[in-house]
């Protein structure tokens, strides 16, 4: 029987999520962000990709005041600080 959630959806696995770190070079926020990413992603086995704000005109104009921001499955979770907790909390795990 699989796990529920209190809204009956089944609970994922935390290697069933994507996370995507949108950043930029030279951000120390990005580089805090990027080490707990990096971690929790060695620990749980979930894959993340790493975007950088300059290379995408869209991107830039949604999220250059709140870069390092941070999506789990294409939705919005953090922006300026990864709370490690939080984000593990997110995943499930």
């Amino acid at each position: 029987m699989t796990p529920l959630l209190r809204r009956g959806a089944p609970r994922k696995d935390p290697s069933d999520h994507v996370i995507t770190l949108i950043g930029k070079p030279d951000c120390h926020l990005c580089e805090d962000a990027r080490s707990v990413i990096t971690r929790l992603s060695a620990e749980l086995g979930f894959d993340w990709q790493e975007l950088d704000i300059n290379q995408d005109p869209e991107l830039y104009r949604r999220y250059w005041e709140q870069i390092p921001v941070t999506l789990v499955d294409g939705s919005q979770h953090d922006f300026w600080r990864v709370d490690e907790q939080r984000l593990r909390k997110a995943l499930g795990g």
